[in-house]
This record gives structure tokens, C-alpha cells and sequence, in this order.
């Protein structure tokens, strides 16, 4: 089906921005969510995450994640400039999923090798990122989901960026089926050496749409600049790039 090139939301009547690739947007006057392809409706769950911190306490944050740990030079906190600040409201699917894995293989690390067999069962909220060229750390991301409100356009700031879906459902619950199995062929590994067989039932129970505010802040420490990006829920460091601390030793 082809893309069209405008769409008018059918809630309020205001022109709908996207991009190119994207599938799902929200219009940006209502928080009304369509099916770009169609202009129908969303008829999955949209939820939000709301951020709890202005661009003036977020830097308190980022103070505290540097002063903190071991690994950190001693004057991050106080020699570090900050860059760049920017919310952004990113896209996820939330699948979740009750998966059962059988697996069979043999045990090196004694003599004679054995073969084991072993079961695994899991419940997962799995995270799929919605942006098919956006940098961050997803498997680091541990989502407040008990926080998830219906999404409100009205809750999110004036400064914020919101980005759209560039993948649809079906999509979004084939990469969670493909990084689960993956995730437990590695954990089968733990315990075998060498995996015979393995066989994975994987059911899906619901996928939820979900947009969660995360602050990406850039800094520079003495003429390198670095990467940190923050849970706008919670405020604690998802994923940071750290300077040798050799260079806070003088």
C-alpha cells in the first residue's frame, strides 16, 4: 500500500507531520494516534511516561551520576561542561511474553563430557525500540512501566521532541520473538558447552505502544565530549559514556 503524502487528524483536523519510514504518528494538537498508511485509527494500547524534570533539574542529575562510582575521574562533576540537554519522547513496543525454551547439549568442562538437558521458563515486558536508526541503549533501559499512563499530548512539555514509529506491531513482535530466542540460546550456554538442540515457545499475551521521555545529554571533559542518557521518569542514568579516570589523577 503506498504511502500517503498528508494526513489530516480525524479527531481534530489538524495536519499530522511525519517522516519518511514512519508507520505510526500522533497528532501533535490532540495526542489523537493513526495508522499512517490508512489514517485509521490506532487500535492498540497507547500509553506514556511522564517526565518529572526541567532542563534545570536535570542537571542535578547529571551532576549526581558523575559524582558518583568508582570508575569516574574525581573531577568529572566539577571539570565537565555540558553540551547539550534534549528530552525526546521515544517510541517503544512493549511485548509481553511467556516463553518456554527445552534444550539439550553436551558439558566439556569435565571428563567424560555429559550430555544435559535443561529448561528454561521466563515472563518478559520485552523492549523494542520503534526508530530503526536511533542510537540508545535499549537493553540497558529498565522502564518504569509501573509509572504508564493513556497517552496525553497535553502532559508533555513545549520543548520536547516526539518521535513516531518507524515499525508496525507485527514487526515489533517478530524482533522481540528474534532477540528472545537469541537471549536464551545464550543462557543455554551457560550451562552446556555445545547446544544440540534447542526449541523455544515463545506466546505472546500483549503489546503495548509506548512513549518514554529520555534525556540525552552531551558533555565534554577536557576536549572530548561524551554520551549520557537519562530516565526523564526516575532520573537515574541509563547508559553513560565514562572518561578514563586517569585523567582526573593529577
Amino acid at each position: 500500500m503506498a504511502i500517503v503524502e498528508k494526513l489530516s487528524c480525524s479527531n481534530c483536523g489538524a495536519p499530522i507531520s511525519f517522516e519518511p519510514g514512519e508507520i505510526v504518528a500522533t497528532c501533535r494538537y490532540c495526542g489523537y494516534t493513526v495508522v499512517i498508511e490508512t489514517g485509521k485509527a490506532f487500535s492498540y494500547e497507547h500509553s506514556m511516561l511522564l517526565n518529572k524534570y526541567d532542563p534545570t533539574q536535570i542537571e542535578e542529575q547529571i551532576k549526581t551520576w558523575m559524582r558518583s562510582g568508582f570508575l569516574k575521574p574525581s573531577d568529572l562533576a566539577k571539570k565537565s561542561r555540558i553540551i547539550e540537554k534534549n528530552l525526546t519522547y521515544l517510541p517503544f513496543w512493549i511485548v509481553t511474553a511467556e516463553v518456554e525454551t527445552a534444550y539439550k547439549g553436551i558439558f566439556e568442562r569435565i571428563t567424560p563430557e555429559v550430555v544435559k538437558e535443561g529448561q528454561l521458563v521466563k515472563k518478559y515486558s520485552w523492549l523494542v525500540l520503534a526508530r530503526k536508526a536511533t542510537e540508545f541503549p535499549t537493553r540497558e533501559y529498565d522502564v518504569p512501566l509501573e509509572g504508564k499512563l493513556p497517552y496525553d499530548f497535553a502532559k508533555i512539555e513545549s520543548f520536547a521532541k516526539i518521535l513516531n514509529s518507524e515499525m508496525d506491531k507485527e514487526e515489533a513482535v517478530e524482533q522481540a520473538k528474534q532477540e528472545i530466542t537469541a537471549h536464551h540460546s545464550y543462557l543455554a550456554k551457560q550451562d552446556v558447552d555445545k547446544i544440540i538442540e534447542i526449541k523455544n515457545e515463545i506466546r505472546i499475551r500483549q503489546t503495548v505502544y509506548l512513549h518514554a521521555p529520555i534525556w540525552l545529554i552531551k558533555y565534554e571533559y577536557r576536549g572530548k565530549a561524551y554520551q549520557l542518557w537519562i530516565d526523564g521518569t526516575t532520573g537515574t542514568a541509563i547508559k553513560g559514556e565514562i572518561p578514563s579516570a586517569k585523567f582526573g589523577i593529577f
